[in-house]
């Protein structure tokens, strides 16, 4: 019985251990939003929004294969032409005059382009305080995480609107513990675009939650209400 015994945990062991070594390749990954094309990895500029369509260059390549939702496999080799979400199919442009950025075709994104940079050759660059804000000569709010194409639903192109909606942004003051009022539900969510001379303009969030308007730069920011007055009137 004895022997028995120890060969039933044995083979039990053996078991467990094969099981968990197959759950440990196949899982969910939480991948990053990302195109691989010509050995370079390009990672997406979240903060970031095509400034305008006359930026676009020669069409560059399309991509092969999407791995969200296809691969589980946590030892998978990304290939040339792979992307995390983008279909296959999918084209993407040189950017004239910023030979580390790519621009992929994308109704959900401003502009109709969403922007990715070289991470091979380049840092992250496009936060607020990467911004030359004294270039700033335009800005747009659209509401933003829509399922459609966004739609602006506001321009500041006043040389003194955009200097007050600028002073307000630096105005405004981090609060680490706030918590956003959810009585009513989620918050408005909003982007707002702001576009200096060069081909990529920053792009940022802006929330409400029925009573305070705020943001993200390190830490939660909150907006004086008088942002307020650069939305339309409802």
């Amino acid at each position: 019985m004895r022997k028995i015994s120890s060969l039933f945990i044995l083979l039990m062991m053996i078991l467990t251990g094969c099981q968990t070594g197959t759950l440990n390749h196949q899982t969910v990954i939480d991948w990053i939003d990302f195109i691989k094309w010509n050995g370079k990895m390009y990672d997406g500029i979240y903060t970031g929004a095509l400034a305008d369509e006359k930026y676009i260059g020669e069409k560059l390549g399309e991509v092969n294969f999407k791995v969200a939702d296809n691969i589980t496999d946590t030892d998978y080799k990304i290939k040339n032409g792979d992307a995390a979400f983008h279909e296959k199919g999918t084209n993407f442009f040189t950017i004239k005059g910023s030979p580390n950025l790519i621009a992929v075709k994308s109704f959900r994104a401003i502009n109709g382009y969403a922007i990715y940079y070289s991470r091979d050759d380049s840092g992250y660059k496009w936060q607020f305080k990467n911004m030359p804000i004294e270039k700033v000569n335009r800005v747009e709010i659209y509401p933003a995480y829509t399922s459609e194409a966004p739609e602006r639903i506001a321009e500041i192109k006043n040389p003194e609107q955009i200097s007050h909606f600028l002073q307000i942004l630096k105005d405004s003051k981090e609060s680490p513990n706030f918590e956003p009022n959810t009585e009513k539900g989620d918050p408005d969510y909003y982007y707002m675009v702001l576009y200096t001379v060069d081909p990529v303009a920053y792009k940022f969030d802006l929330l409400f939650d029925g009573h305070t308007y705020y943001w993200y730069l390190a830490e939660p920011s909150i907006l004086s209400n008088d942002i307020q007055a650069f939305f339309p009137k409802k």
